[in-house]
């Protein structure tokens, strides 16, 4: 198989994961990735991040729907940054869901040519949010 290029990459990856073939989908990852689950909880590795794919399955009640509306990707060598717009559906507990995220994703180029994720943040710098103001710690905002 011919190496993917990382837009290519993303693409299979979304349809893997609207059609639940999970055990796939660990092939789009880097080993030792990390998978940004939500803020202040991080998958660590392909073992973790498979598992979290189960949880976020099921919290959509097995129909999580994933699509990139743009994707601007920055290489250097074999390190690439993606800045996406991802859009992402599904019926929780609470109802229907639509969210709009402005993703960050890393990919790191391998030795058999493939790019791979090793840093999936569907929360791009939202993460900043939940951090306390500069110069405060979390203590201090009690």
């Amino acid at each position: 198989m011919s190496p993917y290029s990382v837009t290519q990459a993303i693409e299979l990856a979304d349809r893997l994961i609207n059609a639940r073939q999970f055990d796939l989908l660990m092939d789009f990852y880097t080993e030792d990735a990390t998978l940004v689950v939500r803020p202040g909880l991080n998958a660590c590795g392909r073992e973790q991040i498979r598992r979290a794919f189960d949880a976020i399955d099921a919290h959509f009640n097995s129909g999580l729907k994933v699509r990139q509306a743009a994707m601007q990707v920055l290489e250097s060598g074999d390190i690439a940054l993606v800045l996406a717009r991802t859009l992402i559906a599904g019926e929780t507990a609470d109802g229907p869901q639509v969210l709009a995220r402005k993703a960050t994703y890393v990919f790191r180029r391998e030795a058999d040519g493939q790019w791979r994720c090793a840093v999936d943040n569907a929360y791009g710098s939202e993460l900043l949010d939940s951090l306390p103001p500069a110069g405060q710690t979390r203590e201090a905002q009690a």
